[in-house]
């Protein structure tokens, strides 16, 4: 009866306080959140945050907390309980937090789930020993549903509150604090006070916050403001969890409720050069067409097979069995780029013993300018120290820990080579470490402060190890593609750096034309912006879904779950997020203070950003100027004179179009290999490229060269 008294009288003081309240948890100004060119996630699912200036401080708090105390504690656990025994803790932990899930799904009178957890909880504590395995799910496909009490008060109609940051306590609103209260009410383990259960449950709350230590040390390395993307998580995530679109059931109703708007395209070759399609488009031989347009003036399926004038460039690698969506869904396929070994291990990933390839990789660092940051690196050696070496330039906005980088670094690792990760010139962490006034985005200007930064790393890491590198292989990816060219064309002009190979994995052309395509995606969300908030998280827990199904042994990849529309809002978030962490260290914004650049931010494209922080502090260079010098033309005689280099390029890259692919065809012949599907960077996965990669840079050709 003591269990049962404390959790009715729990309940009613908090329904009584929350009947008390009236705030307003998701923003009743709904157009405040929309009202710029993009739109405010975090007001859109959190509200205003009225209590920013404390929030600040608070998460700076939990910050350093986490890292002095919290951190080193959980280095500790996961030193001494391997994965299958933190796995196993965790099974029993959650299996004791039964009646938590139970009365949720009782109060938002989901009987079925209620039966659900309770056979579950039958079956988990008898044959699965308590909790330690999950005989409920392999053997009676009796799916978990995970409840909470802050799910059930936001059933009850209950107004989240506040946005809020507590010392020790991740991000919350009042209501989730309420949830938590009940929670905890419903923990049978916290009515029984014995010595050993008290070490029993120290053990449990340890493994249960060391699952959340990743995700956070994330958050912190790879964001210029770490808060502002934590609220936006926690929003996005709170909505998912309240209205259960973490179950699969409900989350396939929902998604039949937006159509699917997949764009299917054909490569259209016409007559006439040009086709003048209505006022605001103008079709060329080779581009891609929408079905949909192929019944605007004049144009009709009736008239048959068109012929080319001036012929688009031909694949020189077919994808079998691609099976391409669009160009946007297509390009998120990069997400499926992964080797073996890259983060298998027995021992979770903040354990001492924990070897995987990524936990292998040092951090180091260099300085670049007093009174500025040290720019930070990773890198790997072979036990050659003479060996080759692969420098990496990723994509724009990734910083040194991305996924893509460390699955680059396997491949070149196991190829024999030592390798070195930068991050993208177009982040936050080079632009604080750059001298001030620093500013990316000219391309060549870009490349003198890289190429200095490579040199300091590569005699750092010869003087450290005293060595001397073998051959040195420079990689890049999109933005980071462009500029291995440039670095190319700089070395080819004066070689600092002694680069014998240069590989452009779809570098844009011509890079106002890509930031024009980014910010056309960017701005999707406009479309239908009456239900975005729904379309969002329903978007956000298929992303979910697939990173769960990724993991399992037998995945294979038929078609990524998405439409065009939701491709679009993922690559509009992401893509706006790395230009707010630019604009955000260019304008030097303190971190703990309450701060109105995000007003600035949400109207703020990439060509806005050109306008500002290019154009319009460099007077003497006009647009046109601009456009030609960062592009790939301006850099013709390096790519017609050389052949220390390769490039890769997807035919249907969203990012150019057929008449740069036919322009850079004419500067580079078979030093580009052009590929029929993929789009921007959705082929690197595969592993036709993965093979053709691995040729170009084989130590065994290299060798042989050499003879």
């Amino acid at each position: 009866m003591r269990f049962y008294k404390k959790f009715s009288i729990t309940l009613c003081l908090i329904l009584t306080l929350f009947s008390q309240l009236n705030i307003h948890a998701f923003c009743d100004e709904f157009a405040d959140s929309t009202s710029g060119k993009y739109p405010d996630y975090a007001c859109m699912y959190l509200g205003e945050d009225k209590c920013e200036c404390f929030n600040r401080k608070m998460f700076n708090l939990n910050s350093k907390l986490n890292r002095f105390v919290v951190k080193p504690v959980h280095i500790l656990w996961a030193s001494i309980m391997p994965k299958y025994g933190i796995d196993r803790i965790k099974g029993v932990y959650t299996n004791i937090e039964y009646p938590k899930r139970l009365v949720s799904t009782l109060l938002q009178k989901d009987f079925k789930a209620s039966g659900t957890e309770t056979l579950r909880f039958l079956a988990n504590s008898t044959i699965g020993l308590g909790g330690m395995f999950d005989p409920a799910k392999r053997f009676f496909h009796l799916e978990p549903v995970d409840e909470n009490m802050e799910q059930a008060l936001a059933k009850c109609h209950c107004n989240s509150g506040p946005y809020l940051v507590l010392p020790g306590i991740p991000a919350t609103t009042l209501r989730g604090v309420a949830g938590k209260a009940l929670d905890t009410a419903l923990n049978p383990s916290c009515y029984i006070g014995t010595p050993v259960i008290a070490l029993v449950k120290l053990g449990f709350t340890l493994n249960q916050t060391s699952d959340i230590e990743p995700l956070a040390e994330l958050i912190e390395s790879t964001y210029a403001d770490p808060y502002d993307i934590a609220r936006k998580l926690y929003g996005i995530s709170s909505y998912i969890k309240a209205n259960n679109l973490d179950r699969d059931e409900v989350l396939i109703e929902k998604a039949k409720l937006f159509p699917e708007d997949n764009v299917d395209v054909v490569n259209v070759e016409l007559p006439d050069e040009k086709l003048v399609l209505d006022d605001t488009k103008t079709l060329e031989s080779g581009d891609l067409l929408a079905y949909d347009d192929l019944f605007k003036d004049g144009v009709s399926k009736t008239e048959g097979r068109f012929v080319l004038k001036n012929e688009r460039p031909k694949a020189d690698m077919i994808l079998e069995d691609y099976n391409p969506q669009s160009p946007v869904i297509d390009a998120m396929r990069t997400a499926l780029f992964d080797l073996p070994g890259v983060d298998e291990s027995v021992w979770s990933d903040f354990s001492i013993w924990n070897r995987c390839f990524r936990n292998r990789l040092k951090t180091s660092e260099v300085k670049l300018a007093d009174d500025r940051d040290e720019y930070k690196f990773k890198y790997i050696m072979q036990k050659d120290k003479n060996s080759p070496v692969a420098i990496i330039y990723p994509s724009i906005g990734e910083g040194i820990s991305s996924h893509h980088s460390v699955v680059m670094a396997k491949l070149f690792y196991d190829e024999g080579y030592s390798v070195i990760i930068q991050g993208s010139h177009f982040q936050w962490e080079f632009v604080k470490s750059m001298p001030e006034g620093y500013v990316p985005g000219v391309p060549a200007r870009d490349a003198d402060y890289l190429r200095e930064v490579t040199y300091k790393i590569v005699d750092l890491l010869q003087k450290k190890y005293d060595c001397q590198f073998g051959e040195k292989v420079l990689i890049g990816t999109s933005f980071g593609a462009l500029e291995t060219l440039f670095v190319a064309d700089k070395e080819y002009k004066n070689n600092k750096l002694n680069i014998s190979k240069f590989i452009s994995i779809n570098p844009p052309i011509e890079l106002l034309y890509a930031m024009k395509q980014v910010d056309k995606n960017n701005i999707a969300w406009k479309e239908n912006p009456n239900n975005l908030k729904e379309r969002v998280a329903v978007t956000a827990a298929k992303i979910l879904k697939l990173l769960d199904e990724k993991d399992k042994p037998d995945f294979v990849l038929q078609k990524l779950p998405f439409s065009d529309f939701e491709a679009k809002i993922i690559t509009g978030f992401v893509m706006h997020q790395k230009l707010s962490d630019v604009v955000f260290a260019l304008e030097n914004i303190p971190k703990n203070e309450k701060t109105g650049i995000y007003y600035v931010i949400n109207n703020m494209s990439y060509e806005d950003y050109m306008n500002k922080y290019i154009l319009g502090q460099e007077q003497f260079m006009t647009y046109d100027d601009l456009n030609y010098d960062s592009s790939l033309y301006s850099i013709s005689e390096y790519l017609r004179c050389n052949d220390n280099y390769k490039i890769f390029h997807a035919l249907d890259d969203y990012l150019v179009d057929s008449k740069q692919l036919a322009q850079l065809k004419k500067y580079t012949g078979d030093k580009s290999v052009f590929l029929n599907n993929g789009s921007h960077l959705g082929y690197i996965y595969r592993p036709e490229f993965i093979e053709a990669l691995k040729k170009e840079i084989s130590l065994e050709n290299e060798a042989v060269a050499v003879k």
